[in-house]
């Protein structure tokens, strides 16, 4: 427990903001965040066209499992983005494409971060995408609020929790 209190605190830390907007001024990405929990896959179309896995830390995860909203502060999820891709051996197999899976790594890596009192402006949440490990700039990390205002009622998270199949939460 103690060395998860220590994760986070770190992670909220180096995402910690100096002033009162909605951007963290990320200096690096949390350590340990790929051992994070999976909190669930997403397939995202359109322009982005990747599939994604989005993570949380522990505080994230239990909150997610038990379907809280608000999420409580300290809460960090990470989202992580890989092309979409035909698995060649399937198209052979089958004639078609039948499987695919993730690619090469894309769009960056972003990162949610909850403090209700650093975050006001942005319901509680800080933003933050890295690109080649390093942050992206502001601007492009303040158009992140805008599309997660649409899921205001979910605490600007778009995605549940998905259990195991035939695991209930």
């Amino acid at each position: 427990m103690r060395r998860i209190a220590l994760m986070v605190a770190a992670a909220v830390a180096t995402l910690a903001r100096a002033d009162n907007q909605s951007v963290p001024d990320a200096a690096a990405i949390p350590a340990g965040y790929r051992e994070w929990k999976l909190i669930t896959v997403a397939r995202e179309e359109g322009k982005l066209d990747d599939v994604r896995a989005i993570l949380g830390n522990d505080i994230a995860i239990k909150a997610a499992q038990e379907g809280k909203a608000p999420f409580p502060d300290g809460t960090i999820i990470a989202r992580l983005a890989w092309s979409f891709d035909s698995l060649a051996q399937s198209t052979q197999a089958f004639g078609q494409p039948q499987s695919h899976v993730a690619g090469q790594p894309k769009n960056g890596v972003q990162f949610m971060v909850k403090d209700s009192s650093k975050y006001v402006a942005t319901g509680g949440w800080g933003y933050v995408q890295f690109d080649g490990g390093k942050p992206s700039n502001s601007a492009a990390q303040r158009t992140c609020f805008a599309c997660h205002s649409i899921v205001k009622e979910r605490d600007f998270v778009f995605n549940g929790y998905a259990a195991a199949p035939g695991v209930h939460p």
